[in-house]
């Protein structure tokens, strides 16, 4: 989840300063806006839809889940029906052998019918602690449920948001999964965590790529401690 393997101890690394961390939101908003997602209250969709984005682009993703949605309306349906039916259904998202059987097992596990609304009325702690008891539901699957679909204060770390993050010195490199989503919980200020979250994974996707990234066209490059390294 980051560029290479830790290196600094966790004893010596200095978490960026509150300061930092505005000035930094406050250059993606410049570049990107403020996004603008209003909590929709639909927590089994939304995790079915994340489950269907693993390893795969939005496009097939949403592909998958409107072909799913369209054969079997209802999720008792997806729940109780042939993995193989539920397979051919999401075969456009990939890896649809291995969602098919995640899907049913998350889908077994929730209430009968499947139901996620009262997540919304539980403290973020012990709502996330729910999601992530359920069958291959990690933090980020469950911060993007408690974020998206009810608005409650959980910021998701994907590829896209490590990267970038570890690159600008808010994330110890090398840092495992857990700790990265606790560090952006601690760092983001209260009430922005949709605002960083998306314009972390927008700059990921347009500029500060994996591979390549367009270090000489960033808008973020002497806030970059990684870019300014690499250009030096």
């Amino acid at each position: 989840m980051s560029d290479r393997p830790a290196t600094v101890p966790r004893a010596l690394w200095t978490r960026a300063s509150a300061r930092r961390v505005r000035a930094l939101r406050d250059r993606l908003r410049l570049l990107y806006g403020r996004p603008l997602a209003p909590p929709h209250g639909q927590g089994v969709e939304e995790l079915i839809l994340t489950v269907l984005s693993q390893s795969t682009n939005d496009r097939n993703r949403d592909v998958a889940y409107v072909r799913l949605r369209a054969r079997f309306p209802a999720w008792e349906e997806v729940r109780d029906v042939p993995t193989a039916e539920v397979e051919a259904a999401i075969q456009p998202g990939g890896l649809h052998r291995q969602k098919a059987i995640r899907i049913q097992e998350i889908l077994r596990a929730l209430p009968d019918p499947p139901d996620l609304e009262f997540l919304g009325e539980l403290p973020v702690a012990e709502a996330r602690a729910y999601l992530t008891a359920l069958p291959g539901v990690g933090r980020k699957t469950a911060a993007c449920v408690l974020l998206f679909a009810f608005g409650l204060p959980d910021v998701p770390v994907d590829t896209h948001v490590s990267r970038v993050g570890t690159r600008l010195g808010l994330f110890r490199p090398g840092a495992p999964f857990e700790e990265l989503h606790d560090e952006m919980l601690a760092l983001t200020p209260r009430g922005g965590e949709l605002e960083l979250h998306v314009n972390l994974l927008r700059h990921g996707r347009r500029t500060c790529h994996a591979q390549r990234p367009a270090c000489g066209d960033c808008a973020l490059l002497r806030m970059c401690p990684y870019g300014r390294a690499l250009l030096r």
